[in-house]
């Protein structure tokens, strides 16, 4: 026929992502599903041995180049070839999750998909893993990280300052940008392998942090801190007289930075605020789980739909640390028990395998700061015995769950030491 073999195919597929994220219809979504453009690419890079294949504008410059040069080697066509496959997996599972949730429900009113897929793409290879003989990378979600947008979730943090980031440094920013997040007023959360060693809210963020790291000074040396507002110079300067592994924040006020940035090494992080919902999800061997987060603004954590069991009702000043008390439990690991006075955390006892430890971990860690406070549980009481360790601390009032078979014996024990208890009917297990 006369017709040249193809040497080179250049393609944009069409843009379905970003046509979803507009918020189209249905209808012009599915317009955007490109089927010719994936089936040449996957051709082309099928082909690779004797065609190139280009589906990225960031391959221009590299197109250029081999154009002036007299064509891709080989190696460069394979690279290119894996590359164009990568784009078309990641589009097609783009096109099968939006179908498989959006299109037609194949969850069986369950509300999980009967399939999912996602992509991932390696942003850095880090140093270690959470031991030095282990080997560790950060991969983030296909196109989060697209370019001049905003750092909205950790691993797309904008990093302002100080070493790089480990695989503890991200654990711990994880929980302790959770942790604060919990929270409309100010909040700071200082995280230590993963649990908090400190939680406060405040007048203004400075005060929060003041707070938090009162809790437990001692642990917070080496901690990760995470702000759901913008770090003040205030704040700053209180950080930078303990050593401090990560600060992170949805912003750093004018001089914040400075500040902080006078400690070497200290990372700093820009990542916007924590948002709440939404799934997560956790692998095993063999798969993986899925779930709806717990979210610490469900009917159950508002204390006017808590249930007195003993004691006189709380003053209005106590409710409101009952409140903080029991959102903040959510960010320790089970079994886990809070302590809190004026809103910030006073003893946490948290990971421990029965009730009564944790209890009288926080007890240990509050010292003299448990007589008057609050406790949160964040399970039942299974036996008045963990619950009788905070009494003779001089715990005031209590939240927990309620649910337990022996429910009346740690009432009672409550009531004897007349003792203000709520049973909010749900947990807040965290493991």
């Amino acid at each position: 026929l006369g017709i040249a073999a193809f040497e080179l195919l250049i393609s944009n597929l069409y843009p379905f992502t970003e046509t979803v994220a507009s918020g189209a219809t249905q209808d012009e979504s599915i317009e955007q599903i490109d089927i010719g453009g994936p089936s040449m690419v996957r051709g082309a890079a099928k082909n690779h041995p004797s065609v190139a294949v280009v589906t990225s504008p960031s391959q221009y410059g590299e197109l250029t180049d081999a154009l002036a040069s007299g064509g891709f080697t080989l190696a460069q066509r394979k690279a290119l070839a894996a590359a164009a496959f990568v784009h078309t997996a990641t589009y097609d599972v783009a096109v099968a999750s939006w179908m498989g949730n959006v299109v037609t429900d194949t969850s069986d009113g369950s509300g999980f998909p009967s399939w999912i897929g996602g992509t991932w793409d390696r942003a850095a290879v880090l140093r270690y893993g959470e031991n030095p003989h282990q080997r560790a990378a950060l991969y983030r979600s296909a196109g989060s990280a697209a370019e001049g947008q905003p750092p909205g979730t950790l691993a797309t943090a904008k990093q302002l300052h100080g070493k790089e980031m480990s695989y503890n440094n991200y654990v711990d920013a994880d929980a302790a940008r959770r942790a604060a997040g919990d929270f409309d007023a100010p909040a700071v959360a200082i995280i230590k392998h993963a649990n908090p060693c400190g939680i406060a809210v405040g007048v203004d963020i400075a005060e929060a942090h003041r707070k938090a790291h009162a809790c437990d000074p001692v642990s917070a040396f080496g901690g990760v801190i995470a702000a759901n507002r913008s770090v003040s110079v205030e704040m700053a300067r209180q950080i930078a007289d303990v050593f401090t592994e990560v600060v992170l924040a949805p912003g750093f006020d004018d001089g914040a930075v400075e500040v902080l940035t006078a400690k070497k090494n200290i990372r700093v992080l820009h990542v916007g605020p924590h948002r709440r919902g939404g799934v997560e999800i956790r692998a095993i061997d063999g798969g993986l789980l899925m779930q709806s987060t717990d979210v610490a603004y469900a009917g159950h954590d508002r204390a006017a739909n808590w249930k007195l069991v003993s004691g006189p009702p709380a003053s209005a000043a106590v409710l409101a640390d009952l409140e903080f008390a029991w959102q903040a439990v959510r960010s320790v690991k089970s079994n886990a028990i809070l302590l809190a006075h004026d809103q910030a955390s006073v003893g946490v006892g948290m990971g421990q395998v029965n009730r009564v430890d944790s209890a009288k971990l926080a007890v240990d860690r509050a010292e003299q700061r448990a007589q008057g406070s609050v406790a949160a549980s964040d399970a039942f009481f299974p036996f008045p015995d963990g619950l009788e360790v905070l009494l003779a601390a001089g715990v005031s009032a209590v939240v927990q769950p309620g649910g337990s078979v022996r429910d009346e014996e740690v009432i009672a024990a409550a009531e004897q030491a007349g003792v203000t208890m709520y049973f909010t009917g749900a947990r807040h297990f965290f493991h």
